[in-house]
């Protein structure tokens, strides 16, 4: 192979779970064409997260590599349902949700991705259009046989869990989009293989080459077992100030700081190995590898203006125990009078949802003026001045207008 597809290839590999089959991948980077680059997403949340931006890296690699990405929204797709690790029947999208979700999944996408190197698809346009026949054809390329293969599926049966037909239906519709779209690379999550793979069996199956496949590994969240998932209470939000990132981010475990520089920062394992030689041999300690972490990935994701005040706000809160860059917070309206505990973290915004409030305080995580609050039906009465601490390292400072 030539030098710049060598390099290339370690490139795109560092970070990834597989590239399905790698030979392939190696002939489409020196076949020197136009490479169409395929990631789809369903618009089924608002909300992203450092998740979610493990396949939003590496997509930005291939842009800086010269390559442009099609993105293809889901619109149609979205309103079946992807029963990718589903135990049961998701509820179908609105096209008004759908269309509410897209606007601000791309606010948040492009803070990831160059715009000017994406041209953004619908898969409404195609299989809105698909007639009974077509329908027909595209269902005599699968067997039943296979489709139950799948390991979600697999365990409901197992289980004599219901499997709705549409639900069968959504790894050929993702498959024909790619078959739309004569891709030649499609890149997603390893939740996502089967799916994927689809794809690339339904080119062949209609006569094209068939699509490589390049999977990324799901990020755990901060507790360091489960995937990132709002649902869980372990995320780092993409609309969250910068300042609350880099304070999640130096709350994980020395153990999950490798796998965030691996799969965010994309550092090779060769690096991460010299970074832990260099811990046993005292020459770093890890705090100062986390914080450097934490600031390339609040560099990244936010910007460098906002890692480097983080950076100085974590450092003054926890290193010099100095308060006053605390964040003031107007609590006019609850000064002389109580409130609920919960009530206040919801108006700070500390908090999404009341049972994510009660996680916290049943696990020590809240304090004020250094006071634990465990109860979590307690009613305090707060003062001006007052700081509130939620987690490891999140503070608000309780003020007045």
């Amino acid at each position: 192979m030539k030098n710049d597809i060598v390099e290339k290839l370690e490139k795109i590999k560092a970070g990834t779970e597989q590239i399905i089959p790698e030979e392939d991948f190696i002939k489409k980077l020196e076949s020197g064409k136009t490479l169409k680059i395929k990631f789809g997403a369903d618009p089924t949340s608002p909300d992203l997260h450092l998740g979610h931006a493990v396949v939003l890296s590496k997509l930005r690699q291939f842009q800086d590599l010269g390559y442009d990405i099609l993105f293809l929204i889901g619109n149609f797709t979205a309103q079946i349902g992807d029963p990718t690790g589903r135990s049961k029947t998701r509820p179908p999208l609105t096209v008004q949700q759908i269309e509410s979700n897209t606007k601000t999944y791309f606010e948040q996408v492009t803070r990831v991705l160059d715009p000017n190197k994406l041209k953004i698809c619908y898969n409404a346009d195609w299989l809105n259009n698909l007639n009974a026949r077509d329908m027909v054809t595209l269902c005599s390329k699968v067997t039943l046989s296979r489709l139950i293969e799948r390991e979600d599926f697999k365990n409901r049966i197992e289980k004599h869990q219901p499997i709705s037909f549409h639900e069968l239906l959504y790894p050929l519709f993702q498959g024909y989009d790619s078959v739309a779209l004569f891709s030649d690379i499609e890149l997603g999550g390893t939740d996502q293989t089967f799916n994927m793979l689809m794809g690339r069996f339904l080119q062949e199956q209609y006569g094209q080459e068939p699509q490589v496949i390049i999977t990324l590994p799901i990020l755990e969240g901060l507790d360091g077992h489960n995937k990132m998932s709002k649902s869980l209470n372990n995320t780092i939000g993409l609309t969250e100030t910068a300042e609350n990132a880099y304070g999640k981010l130096m709350s994980i475990s020395d153990e999950l700081m490798w796998r965030y520089y691996s799969v965010l920062l994309h550092k090779t394992q060769d690096e991460i190995n010299q970074m832990k030689l260099d811990v046993a041999e005292s020459k770093f300690h890890p705090m100062d590898l986390k914080k450097a972490m934490a600031y390339d990935i609040v560099s990244r994701f936010w910007s460098k203006d906002e890692a480097d005040l983080a950076q100085k706000t974590f450092e003054d809160l926890f290193q010099n125990k100095n308060y006053d860059q605390v964040n003031s917070f107007d609590c006019t309206e609850f000064f002389g009078k109580e409130i609920w505990i919960v009530d206040l973290l919801k108006h700070l915004k500390a908090v999404n949802t009341s049972s994510e409030a009660r996680q916290l305080i049943l696990q020590g995580g809240i304090s004020l003026d250094n006071q634990k609050i465990t109860d979590f039906k307690a009613q305090i009465k707060i003062e001006p001045g007052q700081i509130l601490k939620v987690g490891k390292h999140r503070f608000y400072k309780l003020d007045k207008k």
